[in-house]
């Protein structure tokens, strides 16, 4: 496969499990893990327009409501972007108002978006976000929309040729025959004829799928990439109530990397050479829509830039903790030199930083 390292090539592996010490890194550094070749990055997927009231106000009772645009795929690429990684978002948005305000918004993230699409015929997606005393409600407005005519042409684009990992997310194959087909494509072509690797968040909407469907679909898909994520949570309601991150794995054990993620507790990467676990930040949280995106595209960055797991994890936990801090799903990531220095903080450190 032209699009990965090799364990053999590149940085010595951390994941091992993570220990006590007084220096950040203290697994054995004996045999490389896997990792994506450092190439360009694409992102494809829906991205909607998003209403939201102010966090202490409720969407029946706001006076005002904020625009921004929501959308797992063009999250990562968003975060991508800020952590220095080239990378595109290819998707469709409608010839209105809401598709130009998404577009501008990505791009001003420094994403390339000159292979979305502009779609004549169908709207751009939205979505109202409610907030409450039980969590924040999402309530879906796309059916039909630009996006969810995609098809398994859009692999065709020069942009994924030429790129060295594809991320997409199991929120893709929910919204059309078409756009499931395109995943399929994706996740269908062996590795050894693939020329890049392919990343895959389950992302489970339930909201989006017919009932007692998903569960064997994701699957399906999920065991087909490069590179998992999935929450615990969602894992146990997809596939069983009493799962651990072990269990997960073994759902899931063609991936090169799956990381299992727990929530405010932490985050567990597995691959052919062992695991690797790393405590959550204690974080203030705002709203965690968008958290999930974020953590996966700290941890992309980090295997991209050739880290070993243990700061992969890391960088994912303090990118996810911009995401938890803010109304939107993209918030503003510490200046790189403070990134830098929580990523060197020995395991006791860590679990006693404070979000910056």
């Amino acid at each position: 496969m032209t699009g990965a390292r090799s364990a053999s090539e590149g940085d010595a592996d951390t994941s091992v499990g993570t220990r006590g010490g007084d220096t950040p890194d203290a697994e054995p550094r004996t045999a490389s893990h896997w990792r994506p070749a450092r190439g360009p990055v694409v992102c494809l997927g829906e991205t909607m327009a998003a209403v939201a009231p102010a966090p202490s106000d409720t969407l029946d009772g706001a006076e005002s409501l904020r625009l921004s645009v929501a959308g797992a795929e063009s999250n990562v690429a968003m975060y991508l972007a800020d952590l220095g990684l080239p990378v595109s978002w290819l998707s469709a948005v409608g010839d209105d108002a809401l598709g130009r305000r998404v577009r501008a918004a990505v791009e001003g993230a420094g994403v390339d978006v000159s292979g979305v699409r502009t779609d004549p015929a169908r709207p751009t997606g939205l979505l109202l976000k409610d907030p409450g005393a039980a969590g924040t409600r999402v309530h879906y407005y796309r059916q039909g929309s630009a996006a969810s005519a995609l098809g398994p042409d859009v692999l065709d684009d020069a942009r994924v040729g030429g790129a060295a990992l594809l991320h997409l997310t199991g929120v893709t194959p929910a919204l059309s025959p078409s756009c499931r087909a395109l995943v399929e494509r994706a996740l269908g072509t062996p590795r050894a004829r693939r020329t890049h690797a392919v990343s895959f968040d389950v992302n489970h909407r339930p909201a989006l799928w017919p009932p007692d469907t998903a569960a064997g679909v994701l699957r399906d898909l999920a065991d087909g990439a490069d590179i998992v994520f999935v929450g615990l949570d969602e894992a146990q309601e997809l596939w069983g109530a009493g799962l651990t991150e072990a269990d997960v794995r073994g759902l899931l054990s063609s991936p090169r990397v799956l990381v299992v993620k727990d929530g405010g507790r932490g985050a567990t990467a597995f691959t052919e050479r062992g695991v690797c676990t790393v405590p959550a930040l204690a974080a203030e949280v705002v709203e965690p829509v968008g958290a999930g995106d974020a953590f996966a595209a700290g941890f992309l960055a980090g295997l991209w830039r050739g880290t070993d797991l243990t700061r992969a994890l890391r960088l994912g936990h303090i990118t996810a903790a911009s995401a938890l801090q803010v109304v939107g799903d993209h918030g503003p990531l510490p200046d790189a030199d403070t990134v830098e220095a929580m990523l060197a903080l020995t395991e006791r450190d860590w679990c006693r930083a404070p979000t910056r």
